[in-house]
């Protein structure tokens, strides 16, 4: 942060920072004066050949889902590139997440219900939208001040790695949120940590569907039967890294600096102005409040829209927000830095023709599927002491995402698991088994491969002869 020490863009950079596996994170105060995030690419992570373009599409879809009604993710504000620097700029805090308020103290039952719910709700309408987050865990999940529980980083664990996960990982990833905050309530709340535990399982066999409404059908199992963000908004609250003084609403942006040349690389919208960034319920989304709407014309309803309304509609958490919040609209920062060179238009041309692209490929890839497994072992007869390599071929239809895999042993209690990312230009895997056996015997060694995702599971099995 040498060269943008006090600010990148209009963004005030505070003092409060942490580490993940994208780069820094830096609290910030927006140019209109709300607190906001900077995020700084790792430079070994963004310079990787397509990552930058990958990340590009990702946020630039997550502005497609919100202009079609998606709330409960944290809105990015801009992508700009300064020299060799890459920042993405929220017009939302990303602090404190749910990892920052479990390190202070247990979240209470109706609290941690109303974070199960809202985030379950935010991956289904993702998921009916085509798209999935693919890094949910407590450091994703930020908790405003009015209690809402925000999903950050959608996409961008994905876009470094260059994969596109399947909705599996998002339900596993909920499933251990749900798991995790049960194990803090086995004492306190030991009905509360059964329901969370139900869901979790749930999740898993059958889908984030039916583990959300669980949780509103059985709220009985929960201290009072409520699903409350109040507790919640009161401990993000306490938690929060820096305050935001009276003053900072009431002063104007700062005067520009020479920042050197700073470059958008997202769409600047045809009007000149951004568009109406929605939120989670009761912080704005989809027919939050009074007004909302008002002026515009009402677009058809989408699935993900359909989605939120009848998750608010049918959640009945209990909240209460501060009335300032209602109808908030997280402005994005209207200062654009200028494009000295031809280049920086060429680079600009090139970055929306690989998110067009990438837009089409992520949209039109099939669903990952197993077609078949084979495995095949050497057929001649294994020596004393000697090590043979198994070869299991996993064929599948093209399709994005991951694969989780097992190998047995039928002369041991051994269990060899392991995992491999698909890509869409490749149907045929490799999984190989590498066995050493030693002792005196004369046996037949079966070694059995299961897929275990995606399902249904699959199994195929070789044998060999070890004589010593």
């Amino acid at each position: 942060m040498d060269n943008h020490r006090n600010g990148i863009a209009g963004f005030r950079l505070t003092e409060h920072t942490w580490m993940t596996e994208l780069g820094n994170w830096i609290d910030a105060i927006s140019p209109d004066g709300r607190r906001a995030g900077a995020l700084l690419f790792d430079p070994r992570v963004i310079g990787l050949p397509g990552v930058r373009e990958r990340v590009v599409n990702a946020v630039m879809t997550d502005q497609h889902l919100v202009l079609g009604g998606m709330g409960g993710l944290i809105p990015v504000a801009d992508v700009v590139a300064a020299g060799d620097q890459v920042w993405l700029l929220t017009a939302q805090a990303v602090s404190p997440t749910l990892a920052d308020l479990l390190a202070g103290a247990p979240v209470d039952p109706a609290g941690a219900a109303s974070v199960l719910t809202e985030t379950a709700q935010t991956l289904l309408a993702l998921h009916a939208a085509g798209v999935t987050h693919g890094s949910v865990h407590p450091g994703t999940v930020v908790i405003t001040a009015e209690g809402a529980a925000l999903l950050s980083e959608r996409g961008l664990s994905d876009a470094i790695r260059g994969q596109v996960s399947p909705r599996e990982r998002d339900a596993a990833g909920w499933a251990s949120l749900a798991r995790g905050l049960a194990a803090s309530f086995t004492q306190t709340a030991p009905r509360a940590a059964g329901l969370f535990e139900r869901a979790a399982g749930t999740a898993t066999t059958l889908g984030l569907e039916p583990a959300r409404a669980m949780l509103s059908q059985e709220r009985a199992a929960l201290p009072g039967g409520l699903i409350s963000r109040d507790a919640l908004a009161r401990a993000a609250r306490g938690r929060s890294a820096f305050a935001q003084p009276p003053s900072f609403a009431a002063q104007p942006p700062p005067a520009p600096q020479d920042e050197g040349d700073i470059v958008t690389l997202l769409h600047v919208p045809a009007s000149g102005s951004p568009p109406r960034l929605q939120f989670g319920p009761g912080v704005g989304g989809p027919g939050a409040g009074p007004g909302a709407g008002a002026g515009t014309v009402r677009q058809p309803e989408t699935t993900a829209e359909r989605i939120w309304r009848e998750g608010r509609d049918g959640a009945a958490t209990v909240h209460r927000p501060d009335k300032r919040s209602q109808g908030r609209v997280a402005k994005v920062s209207r200062r654009r830095r200028r494009r000295r060179t031809i280049l920086s238009t060429a680079l600009f041309a090139v970055v929306m023709a690989g998110a067009i692209v990438a837009w089409f490929r992520l949209t039109d890839a099939p669903e990952l599927a197993v077609r078949s497994i084979d495995v095949v072992a050497p057929k001649k007869t294994l020596g004393c002491g000697g090590a043979i390599v198994l070869t299991g071929t996993v064929v599948t239809n093209g399709g994005v995402g991951e694969i989780r895999y097992e190998w047995r042993k039928n002369l041991d209690k051994e269990v060899v698991k392991g995992s491999l990312r698909t890509s869409a230009d490749k149907t045929s895997y490799a999984v190989p088994l590498r066995w050493t056996l030693s002792g005196k015997s004369n046996v037949k060694a079966t070694a059995t491969l299961k897929v275990l995702s995606p399902g249904p599971a699959r199994t195929d099995k070789a044998s060999f002869t070890y004589k010593c």
